[in-house]
């Protein structure tokens, strides 16, 4: 916060647009993931004009310094510069759609006044990859995994669940929120087995920075079987309906 007002506080921070909403005629309201102090809706007027020196920070994906005065709910924007306008996000349908499922699953996975740096680092980077050409389906996965950690629904994948047993094969039991062992899993009838490379790959997701993905290969096999098991888990622990991730669905049936 820089100085107060008439028209409120007047802020200063880095955020990343994850949603935005047309509003009047002319106005767009956008819902920022800021850098040091969680979600922010704020008000960009004239954001529809073609001319509008401010069309470019109401568009989606967009990282940017925004001013803004705010007093109570929502802000005004006062001035704005992008940092990084992730165009190519914008430009391709399937990179836009998996950018779009990143944006909408952290915006109703966050609570309003829930702040987390790490986040904002963590979004930042998954789409700085996916612009990089990096695997789409990749990198939202370990995105995912970055979500369910936050959340405080890290999945146990290192040992079993109900005996610690860490030798053998394992099911995903995705409603308990771990692996069982080959003894255990009668426990969980909807267990989904986990084949040995899937499972290496959940346990270095769990633990991996988003920032660190390097190029990483995966078999196709082995990719649908990842999404089988990041879904289940996605669903049984934070049970979000997504447009975004229905929109993905279609796209990967023409694909």
């Amino acid at each position: 916060m820089v100085r107060g007002g008439e028209a409120g506080m007047l802020h200063r921070v880095e955020g990343i647009v994850i949603r935005c909403m047309d509003y009047g005629e002319n106005n767009k309201i956008v819902t920022l993931l800021t850098k040091t102090g969680g979600k922010a809706g704020v008000l960009i007027r004239g954001a529809k004009k073609v001319k509008s020196r401010h069309s470019s920070l109401a568009q989606p994906f967009t990282y940017g310094e925004f001013q803004f005065f705010r007093s109570t709910g929502l802000g005004t924007l006062n001035h704005g510069e992008i940092i990084a306008s992730h165009h190519g996000l914008r430009m391709q349908l399937d990179l836009s759609a998996y950018a779009s499922y990143a944006a909408e699953l952290t915006d109703r996975a966050l609570q309003e006044e829930e702040a987390s740096s790490f986040l904002f680092e963590q979004l930042l980077a998954c789409y700085t990859a996916l612009q990089e050409g990096k695997d789409p389906a990749i990198v939202l996965h370990l995105y995912e995994m970055r979500i369910l950690d936050l959340a405080g629904y890290a999945p146990q994948l290192e040992q079993c669940l109900h005996c610690g047993n860490v030798m053998g094969s394992f099911k995903l039991s995705p409603g308990s929120g771990g692996v069982l062992c080959s003894r255990c899993e009668g426990r969980d009838p909807y267990g989904i087995p986990l084949g040995e490379g899937v499972h290496k790959l959940l346990r270095l997701f769990k633990g991996m920075d988003m920032r660190r993905l390097g190029a990483i290969t995966v078999k196709e096999s082995t990719k649908a079987e990842l999404k089988r098991c990041m879904r289940a888990l996605m669903d049984a622990q934070l049970g979000l309906q997504l447009k975004s991730r229905n929109f993905l669905d279609q796209l990967d049936k023409l694909v």
